[in-house]
C-alpha cells in the first residue's frame, strides 16, 4: 500500500526543476496502462474530448466519495463527449482492485504505481482532478473531493463541451 507521505515524497523527487501542470497551459503527456493492462493511454492526449482525469489512491476516503459522482458524469456526459480517466497510484495492484469492488468505475481506470504521472501534474493531494478542453488545455484543477464540489464540476465540464 503506497502511504500519503510516500506519495508526496515521490513526486517532490519526480518533479525535481521539472516545469508542473498548471491551469491555462497544456495536459503533460503521460502514457499509462489501463488496471487491466489490456491498453495503454495518455490522459493527457485525448484531444477532441473533454476530459476528466482523476489522480487517486485505494487509501484515500474522499476518492470513495468521488467514484460514484464519477460514475454519474460518466452516464450524463460521456455521451456528449466527456472522457474521465482515473488514474490510480498504489504500488499494490490488489490495493486498487478491491477499492474497485467495493465502489466499481464505469469510466476508464488506469495505474500508475511509479507516479510518473502525478509528479508531472504535480499532484498534491488526493483526489486531485484535472478538466482539459478539447485542444489539450488544462482549463480547471481541484484538490480534494467534497460533495459540495459536484455542481461546479459538472457545471465546469458542461462549459467546456459547450466551448469550441
Amino acid at each position: 500500500m503506497i502511504t500519503p507521505f510516500r506519495v508526496l515524497t515521490l513526486i517532490a523527487c519526480l518533479a525535481g526543476g521539472a516545469a508542473l501542470a498548471a491551469t491555462g497551459g497544456p495536459a503533460p503527456s503521460c502514457p499509462v496502462h489501463t488496471l487491466d493492462r489490456t491498453r495503454t493511454l495518455d490522459p493527457g492526449n485525448t484531444q477532441g474530448r473533454v476530459t476528466y482525469v482523476d489522480f487517486w489512491a485505494s487509501w484515500c476516503g474522499p476518492c470513495a466519495q468521488s467514484f460514484p459522482f464519477m460514475n454519474e458524469l460518466y452516464g450524463e456526459l460521456h455521451p456528449k463527449g466527456v472522457e474521465i480517466i482515473a488514474v490510480n497510484l498504489d504500488e499494490e495492484p490488489d490495493a486498487a482492485a478491491e477499492f474497485l469492488r467495493r465502489h466499481p468505475a464505469r469510466f476508464t481506470v488506469a495505474a500508475d504505481p511509479k507516479g510518473q504521472c502525478p509528479a508531472l501534474y504535480g499532484v498534491k493531494a488526493m483526489p486531485t482532478s484535472f478538466l482539459i478542453d478539447r485542444h489539450g488545455t488544462i482549463r480547471h484543477m481541484h484538490l480534494g473531493f467534497r460533495n459540495s464540489d459536484r455542481e461546479q464540476i459538472r457545471s465546469e465540464l458542461r462549459a467546456l463541451l459547450e466551448d469550441r
